[in-house]
């Protein structure tokens, strides 16, 4: 007869995320999952596989479950500029609070720490990034289309621009003491839009 797991498995996958959020991958170890998730080292690989394969998991949650309001806030009808600079600022105030300040974003993290030579962290990394900037692109090209963006301005270049902006203010955001700093570039980018 199968046992029965013990412990929740989403639970645990929340919690993994957290902690790897928190520490990052490489200074996290098989025993602090076992200590943190307070389930035995044999259940992790069970459920979850290797530490990489559960670093994967809580990297694909975190995707799932981060700003899924950005889509419904800029396709909202009528002015899209408006949408796009709330979507900057709210950006540059998270970046500057200091809770988000702490851990940063999970999925800049991982581009940093691990992307460069881990090809499926880069995979999830680029389609989280993509999640990002095609309907920051999108409300653009409707900003443009309904004379908000002069025709001159390449709807493509700016989400390119404003998403990398917004990636940097997360990365200064979490090490920087002067959340001015952040604000102040923000408001920078948004003066291209005009």
């Amino acid at each position: 007869m199968a046992r029965t797991k013990e412990f929740d498995p989403d639970a645990a996958l929340q919690s993994a995320l957290e902690l790897f959020w928190r520490r990052g991958y490489e200074a996290t170890s098989m025993a602090d999952l076992v200590e943190h998730l307070g389930i035995g080292r044999a259940s992790i690989y069970a459920t979850f596989g290797n530490k990489h394969d559960l670093y994967l998991k809580a990297l694909d949650r975190y995707a799932e479950t981060r700003d899924p309001r950005l889509l419904d806030e800029l396709s909202q009808p009528g002015p899209a500029l408006p949408a796009v600079r709330a979507l900057v600022r709210r950006f540059a105030a998270e970046a500057a609070a200091p809770e988000e300040r702490s851990q940063g974003c999970f999925v800049t993290n991982s581009a940093a720490e691990l992307a460069p030579h881990d090809p499926a962290v880069a995979r999830r990394v680029e389609i989280s990034w993509e999640h990002v900037e095609t309907p920051l692109y999108a409300a653009l090209v409707r900003a443009r289309a309904q004379g908000e963006l002069p025709g001159d301005r390449d709807p493509r270049a700016l989400a390119r621009m404003l998403f990398v902006l917004m990636q940097g203010l997360r990365v200064v955001g979490k090490a920087s003491q002067d959340p001015a700093r952040v604000r102040d570039a923000a408001e920078q980018a948004l003066a291209l839009l005009d």
